[in-house]
């Protein structure tokens, strides 16, 4: 069967062209299909314990989704008349963004004040014209001395403010919303500076991070795919000197690209920043199966096979250790199915799909463009063989030497892989040249960290928060909470009410605290809810009947690790202080703060399942059950050695990286299927003795394998100059693990499987004795 297969490329090249292309532009027209989805959520699956319980929260109080303005004079402080009124207008404008239901600033700050029985309740800036330079010192002291404004609206030295705007996405068409606010924030922005060139304007909040993925990828894409296709190029023509050779590796994997995409598009997948990394994954895999072929195609050239003869016995060589190496790499990346994450279940079955596909192109479309290109090999005298000769026996010389070396070292950097933290910090996903990046580091050095914490407290009854009991159990969690060393900010009810029973006592500071009764706290309540303007409200803070309050923290950039104890000690605190209210604690850093642990649970399982398939399946394919035990060392370790070294290298593991092991483990297996078939048809069909076999091994498919190795290191290390952090970790430290891969196949396989056979072989003799 595999025979006629690749017989028919190679007596009808023209025709196997011609269908191959018709076949590949039917499936790549289902790219027009693929949209890229750049809401964070898209990270979570709907069973995901974090995602519900924040998705309920913002059922029951407004959507927290936001634009941040972050403006900040270049010199001296917002508090002058003229940067107030551009702030004024700025806020005004900010309603036109589309989605937006409510807009905070220092201008609009519900400023509240009481006249005789009488409660005010104003904007803090009400007519901007109006303003003098003698009102500014009262209007900042107020300003930076309001529980709701400091370290939120305003920097504590007034020099730093924010306009933000909360938008409500409809989720009709999410493709074109994110980018539909963003351009007109961006417009808004350009306004702003031209109008105030004596001001810096930086963006943030959850839309801009939402846009921040769908930009990175697309720049990467812009950027990365094409400088992968130099490296191949380059790397072909340097390591193979074949320029038709080259030209054919490269039409395959476009197709595969192409064809991978497309079906993608068919099949319903979308786009997100670890899935947008399919083309270059995809690109680095398709160019292994060409390099055996062209490799065992140029030996029997160079040798004076003619060219069809040649390109059959390279297909029937290389046929079926390429069929498994590119089943197990898909294994690899099919077990990231197992992913909590959504996108990265996507990138594993559309790399499986592209693998598998460029295996029946390398097979079909490879042989045919091969036959029809003109070849020019020049002839190369027997036993040339060059590095790898010279390797070859430094390795069998040194046997006795390597075995024991390479095992000290590889368990060596096994033994630091338990000194990974299982850490994250999603801020960090993105490199410091992206501008989300940029304006979130400085809100956090003048203002407050992206970091948040939605806290619902449910007093169980209707208007339930207006008991004495449970506000002063809401003010008491607020005040601690303001206590700990990662708080920047706290927006709480009870900072509203506390002012207001002020107010309504002439402004006497010593009644700001909590009403004693229960009736005063409603009145007071529904006054001011009364005077706030539309987009004002409490609906942000309030459910609808008054039974539960909403206090949000904002804190440092904290990674996971940080959030996930933060979190655990809010919980902990009502445990011990009011165990009878009810308290969900939710948001969206949160929510991947807990995603990587989960991710590497879950990852654990799909490992273990992609272990046990690889290992049944080498051993089938290899007709052995020793040489798929053996296998198993040699297919193990890199991953392990890989994440040992990763502790010199970054020293945490988060979502990006709990899936590398997963996806190593088919790709790695291909040096030492590759080695294993070369060294047992050696030893079982050639009758050579096991030294004689692994200079066989060396001789035969060395060379493809360190040029395999080198396209895939570079491929992955492509990948690593992402700007988006989980697909440059991810790229960083497959390239690692291939690399550590190919040393331990090349010292460390061979004088394992020399000693195997010496003692099977010693056993052998005393059992015949």
């Amino acid at each position: 069967m595999k025979e006629r297969v690749y017989n028919a490329a190679i007596e009808h090249p023209i025709k196997v062209l011609l269908i191959g292309i018709i076949l590949i532009i039917a499936a790549a027209a289902g790219a027009k299909n693929l949209v890229f989805k750049s809401d964070y959520r898209v990270f979570f699956s709907e069973q995901n314990p974090q995602l519900t319980s924040f998705e309920s929260m913002q059922k029951i109080y407004n959507k927290s989704d936001n634009v941040a303005f972050i403006i900040a004079p270049k010199e001296g402080g917002v508090f002058t008349p003229d940067r107030l009124t551009a702030i004024h207008e700025l806020t005004t404008e900010s309603w036109q963004i589309p989605y937006s239901n409510r807009v905070d600033s220092i201008t609009n700050f519900q400023h509240t004040t009481a006249e005789e029985d009488d409660l005010i309740v104003e904007d803090l800036v009400l007519e901007p014209s109006d303003l003098t330079p003698e009102q500014m010192p009262a209007l900042q002291a107020i300003a930076v001395n309001e529980p709701l404004m400091k370290r939120k609206l305003i920097s504590d030295d007034g020099k730093v403010t924010v306009v933000n705007v909360t938008v409500q996405l409809p989720g009709i068409n999410p493709v074109a919303e994110v980018p539909e606010i963003v351009t007109k924030v961006r417009d808004m922005r350009e306004q702003f500076l031209a109008a105030n060139p004596d001001t810096d304007v930086y963006l943030s909040g959850m839309v801009m991070m939402n846009n921040s993925f769908a930009e990175s990828s697309q720049n990467d894409s812009k950027t990365l795919i094409p400088l992968m296709f130099g490296v191949i190029i380059i790397a072909m023509i340097f390591l193979l000197r074949t320029f038709s050779g080259t030209i054919a590796t490269v039409l395959i994997i476009i197709f595969s690209i192409a064809s991978t995409m497309g079906l993608a598009g068919w099949t319903g997948f979308y786009l997100t920043g670890p899935s947008a990394s399919t083309p270059t994954m995809v690109m680095t895999l398709a160019v292994a199966d060409c390099v055996h072929i062209l490799t065992s195609f140029f030996y029997e050239l160079r040798h004076g096979a003619k060219k069809k003869d040649a390109l059959k016995t390279s297909l029937r060589i290389n046929f079926g250790p390429i069929f498994l190496t590119s089943a197990t790499t898909a294994i690899g990346f099919l077990s990231m199915n197992f992913s909590d994450s959504p996108p990265f279940r996507d990138l594993g079955n559309m790399v499986a799909a592209g693998v598998m596909l460029a295996f029946v192109f390398s097979i079909t479309l490879f042989p045919a463009l091969l036959m029809l290109l003109p070849v020019k090999v020049k002839p190369r005298p027997e036993g040339h063989n060059g590095a790898m000769e010279k390797l070859s026996h430094f390795v069998i010389e040194k046997r006795n030497f390597l075995l024991p070396g390479m095992s000290v070292i590889m368990i060596g950097l096994v033994l630091f892989l338990p000194l990974n933290k299982l850490n994250d910090d999603f801020v960090k996903y993105f490199d410091t040249s992206v501008p989300f990046r940029q304006a979130t580091d400085f809100m956090q050095d003048h203002l407050s960290g992206l970091t948040s914490m939605e806290i619902s407290i449910d007093s169980g009854t209707s208007s339930g928060i207006n008991e004495p009991a449970y506000l002063k159990a809401v003010d008491d969690f607020s005040e601690w909470l303001r206590t700990q060393p990662e708080t920047d900010h706290v927006n709480t009810l009870t900072d509203i009410i506390k002012r207001l029973n002020k107010n309504m006592h002439g402004d006497d500071l010593s009644y700001y605290k909590l009403p004693e009764s229960r009736e005063l706290s409603a009145q007071y309540l529904l006054l001011y809810e009364m005077s706030l303007p539309y987009g004002l409200d409490l609906n942000n803070q309030l459910n609808v009947d008054k039974s539960s309050v909403r206090v949000v923290g904002t804190f440092k950039n904290l990674t996971s690790n940080e959030q996930i104890d933060l979190e655990s000690r809010l919980y902990g605190w009502f445990a011990t202080h009011a165990p009878q209210y009810e308290v969900t604690i939710a948001s969206p850093s949160l929510m991947f703060s807990h995603i990587g642990q989960r991710n590497i649970t879950s990852m654990l399982l799909g490992i273990s399942f992609a272990l046990v398939l690889i290992s049944a399946l080498l051993g089938l394919a290899l007709r052995s059950f020793r040489y798929g035990v053996i296998s198993l060392l040699p297919n193990l370790a890199p991953a392990a050695m890989g994440f040992g070294l990763w502790y010199f290298i970054d020293g945490q593991v988060g979502l990006a990286l709990s899936v590398v092991a997963g996806m190593t483990l088919g790709i790695v297996v291909d040096d030492t299927v590759h080695f294993l078939s070369k060294y047992r048809h050696a030893r079982e069909d050639k009758n050579k003795d096991s030294i004689e076999a692994v200079h066989y091994a060396f001789a035969s498919v060395g060379k493809a394998l360190w040029i395999t190795t080198l396209v895939l290191v570079a491929g992955f290390m492509v990948l690593a100059q992402s700007s988006f952090k989980i697909n440059a970790d991810m790229g960083l430290l497959t390239a690692v693990t291939i690399l550590i891969a190919l040393i331990v196949d090349f010292l460390f396989l061979p004088p394992l499987l020399m000693l195997m056979d010496k003692r099977a072989a010693k056993a052998k003799q005393g059992a015949t004795a």
